[in-house]
C-alpha cells in the first residue's frame, strides 16, 4: 500500500520518521494510531528544533530593540511574515496578519470589520456548515450594530446551497463568512463560486480556512477572496499562532480592536495615532517563535508538495470510505462529492464517545468524538454527535485497517 503513495514520490516511512511524537507507545503498549489531524496535527523535528533554536540563539522582543538579539529576532519574525504571504501568494507581506490562531482572527474582522462598515439592519452571510467560531463572533457583531444575520441552507450530503445564496444577496449585505472546508463532514465549499457571485454585488468574504491550508494550494489571489484566516496547529506548526490575510483597502478602513505597545504611531493623553499595517493589528508582544516555526512548517510542506498530499490524502479518504461503507451499521455523515480527508460516522446503537473512548484504550487510536464546536451541522442531520477521523499525509493504510479491526471490535462488544 505504500507503493502506490510511492508513485508520487512520498515515502511514507521516511516523512513519519520526521514527527517523533508518531513513534509513542499509547499507555506503553499500543502503538499510537493518531487520526485527529482535523483537530490538530503532529509536529515535524524541523519545527521543534525552530522553536528550541530561537529560544537558545536569538530570544529578544521584535521591532523594539536596537541590540543584536532584537534585530535578529524581528528579521526572523518578518521573514516568517513573507513566508507564509508566498504560501498562500498574498500580494504584500503587510496583508498579513499575525494573532493567536483562526479564532481570533475572524473575530478580529468580526468586531473591527463590524465597527467599520456595519449598521442597523445590515446583514451579514454564513453557511449551515460553519464551525462556532464563524458563528458566534458574527452573532456578537450583529448584536452590538442591530444587523442581521443570514444563513446558507445545506443538502442532505452536507453541501452548500448555491442557489439559496444567491437568493440571500442584496445591497443590505455587507459581508459574507464562509469555511473553505467544514471540520465536521469534510465538504470542501466552492468558495471561488461564492466569492465570484458575492463580488458582483460589491460584498467582501471572509473565507476560514482553518481545514484547508493543511490539504491543498492556496492562491489568494486566485480565489480574490477578501480575508482568510487560518491555524498554525493545524498546519503541522505551533500551537497559539494563527494568520489573518486582509486585502490592504479594507484592513486600512478597519479600526484596531486591541490597543497597546507596538501598533501605535504616536500617543499622547488627547489622541492615539495607529502604526501602519500590519502592527495596527498586533498589539503587544507577538508569539515570536511560534510565528517562526509556523514558517518552518510551510517551508517542510512546499518541501514534500502540497500536490502530492493532496493526491495522497485523497487515496487514503476514498480506502476508508470503502472499507466503512462494507461496515452495515456505519453510516456516514456527510457524502459531498468534493471531500477533504476526514470522515464523520455514527455506529448504530453505540455512543460516539464510547466508540472514542474503546478505540484509545484497546487500540490506541485518536479520534475526535462529540459535536465538533459544530452543533447546526449535528442539529441538521439529527445525530447528537459523530465520531470523526480526519487523516494526514502521515497516515498509512495499515492505521486506516487498525480503525476498521477496531470499529468491527466494537460492534462485537455491544452485541
Amino acid at each position: 500500500m505504500l507503493t502506490q503513495a510511492k508513485t508520487h514520490n512520498l515515502n511514507i516511512q521516511l516523512i513519519r520518521e520526521e514527527f517523533p511524537i508518531l513513534q509513542t507507545k499509547v499507555r506503553d503498549k499500543t502503538p499510537l494510531v493518531y487520526l485527529d489531524n482535523a483537530a490538530t496535527t503532529q509536529k515535524p523535528r524541523a519545527v521543534i528544533e525552530s522553536i528550541n533554536r530561537f529560544y537558545s540563539e536569538q530570544n529578544g522582543t521584535v521591532r523594539r530593540g536596537v541590540y543584536f538579539l532584537s534585530e535578529q529576532a524581528t528579521a526572523s519574525f518578518e521573514e516568517a511574515r513573507q513566508t507564509i504571504a508566498n504560501f498562500i501568494n498574498a500580494p504584500k507581506s503587510s496583508e498579513i496578519i499575525f494573532t493567536k490562531g483562526c479564532t481570533e482572527s475572524i473575530n478580529l474582522v468580526a468586531q473591527c470589520f463590524g465597527a467599520a462598515f456595519l449598521q442597523e439592519n445590515d446583514e451579514v452571510i454564513i453557511s449551515a456548515l460553519e464551525h462556532h467560531a464563524n458563528i458566534v463572533p458574527w452573532q456578537m457583531a450583529c448584536a452590538q450594530r442591530k444587523a442581521k444575520l443570514k444563513v446558507i441552507s445545506i443538502n442532505q450530503n452536507g453541501e452548500i446551497d448555491l442557489e439559496n445564496f444567491e437568493s440571500l444577496l442584496t445591497e443590505r449585505v455587507k459581508i459574507v463568512a464562509v469555511s473553505h472546508i467544514s471540520n465536521a463532514l469534510g465538504s470542501i465549499n466552492p468558495i471561488k463560486e461564492i466569492i465570484q457571485k458575492a463580488h458582483k454585488f460589491n460584498i467582501p468574504v471572509l473565507i476560514d480556512g482553518a481545514q484547508a491550508v493543511p490539504h491543498c494550494k492556496i492562491d489568494v489571489q486566485d480565489l480574490d477572496c477578501d480575508f482568510y484566516a487560518f491555524s498554525g496547529h493545524k498546519v503541522y506548526g505551533p500551537t497559539g499562532i494563527g494568520v489573518l490575510y486582509g486585502k490592504t483597502k479594507y484592513l486600512e478602513k478597519m479600526p484596531p480592536y486591541q490597543g497597546g505597545g507596538d501598533m501605535i504611531e504616536t500617543v499622547t493623553f488627547e489622541k492615539t495615532t495607529y502604526a501602519p499595517l500590519p502592527a495596527k493589528f498586533e498589539a503587544g508582544t507577538p508569539a515570536i517563535a511560534e510565528a517562526i516555526g509556523l514558517a518552518v512548517a510551510m517551508n517542510y510542506l512546499q518541501t514534500i508538495g502540497l500536490d502530492k498530499i493532496e493526491i495522497y490524502e485523497k487515496q487514503l479518504l476514498n480506502y476508508a470510505t470503502d472499507k466503512m461503507q462494507e461496515i452495515p451499521e456505519l453510516k456516514i455523515i456527510g457524502n459531498a462529492c468534493q471531500k477533504a480527508s476526514l470522515i464523520s460516522f455514527v455506529l448504530e446503537g453505540v455512543h460516539p464517545h464510547d466508540i472514542g473512548t474503546i478505540l484509545d484504550q484497546e487500540f490506541g487510536i485518536a479520534v475526535r468524538a462529540g459535536h465538533h464546536c459544530a452543533q447546526p451541522v449535528m442539529k441538521f442531520f439529527k445525530v447528537p454527535a459523530t465520531t470523526r477521523a480526519s487523516f494526514s499525509f502521515y497516515n498509512t493504510y495499515t492505521e486506516i485497517d487498525s480503525l476498521i479491526a477496531g470499529i468491527k471490535h466494537i460492534l462485537e462488544v455491544f452485541k
